[in-house]
């Protein structure tokens, strides 16, 4: 009843239903509002002129996808509630002519120069009912033609989710590619940290070695050969000499 109610209003109000269908595309292709994709933004050409997209899909290589969802249905909402043959044949004439038009304006609109957008040279023309495509492409085959001659793709929810989902894998591609960029640039920094602190080390190393040889050089001319220092400073108590205190033993045994 929802549906039969909004597509059977006027323009803006199967406008609001579409932008309503496509929302919830959005939400299930995983990409984020703000990040991969826009809406309603807000672009002008090299005159000046004015335009509201209704969704810019961006792509890793900072191309755009342009997503349209204001096709009128009030063509297809005749045919479907037609109550004679003749009736609904009247409407899917005006809901076929109502797609060309569409796409002919769309063509026209060419958002591919317009400031602010990288777009492709096509836009994709979303039809928020699966029936409502394919009831016109079985009435008139060559709609298909026309409409890639004029770089404009009729999408429905179902092939439109498919796209983005295609869309999302290709940024989830780009986000793990530069996130190994990233861990290679870390490695290498975390490499070369690592290479001068076990220089550093081993500077260290070479230094404490260089200051206990020093030392021992030092201590062995003051504890070393008959008469050294320590020895004779050590026979001072047996001299009478008062002390505050002994040598330490190991400095004492030494050669008298």
């Amino acid at each position: 009843v929802r549906l039969s109610r909004a597509i059977s209003g006027d323009n803006r109000q199967q406008g609001t239903w579409g932008e309503i269908l496509l929302a919830r595309v959005l939400e299930q292709s995983g990409l984020r509002n703000g990040y991969e994709f826009e809406t309603q933004s807000a672009l002008r050409d090299d005159t000046n002129r004015l335009y509201r997209p209704d969704v810019i899909i961006h792509l890793p290589d900072g191309k755009d996808i342009v997503i349209d969802s204001k096709v009128s249905l009030t063509g297809w909402t005749k045919f479907v509630n037609g109550e004679s043959e003749s009736d609904r044949q009247d409407g899917l004439t005006e809901h076929i002519r109502s797609i060309r038009s569409h796409v002919k304006s769309l063509s026209q609109k060419d958002y591919s120069s317009l400031k602010g957008v990288r777009s492709l040279d096509f836009v994709l023309m979303f039809i928020p009912i699966e029936g409502a495509f394919s009831a016109a492409i079985q009435k008139e085959e060559k709609l298909l033609s026309e409409m890639y001659a004029r770089k404009v793709i009729i999408v429905t929810p179902t092939t439109l989710l498919a796209t983005l989902r295609m869309v999302e894998y290709f940024w989830q591609h780009e986000r793990q590619n530069r996130n190994a960029v990233e861990i290679a640039e870390r490695a290498g920094s975390l490499y070369n940290k690592l290479q001068g602190f076990l220089a550093d080390m081993e500077n260290l190393g070479q230094q404490l070695d260089n200051c206990r040889d020093s030392y021992d050089r030092a201590l062995n001319k003051l504890s070393q050969g008959r008469g050294n220092l320590i020895s004779q400073a050590a026979r001072f108590p047996d001299l009478g000499v008062k002390v505050k205190e002994e040598l330490s033993p190991m400095m004492a045994d030494t050669d008298k």
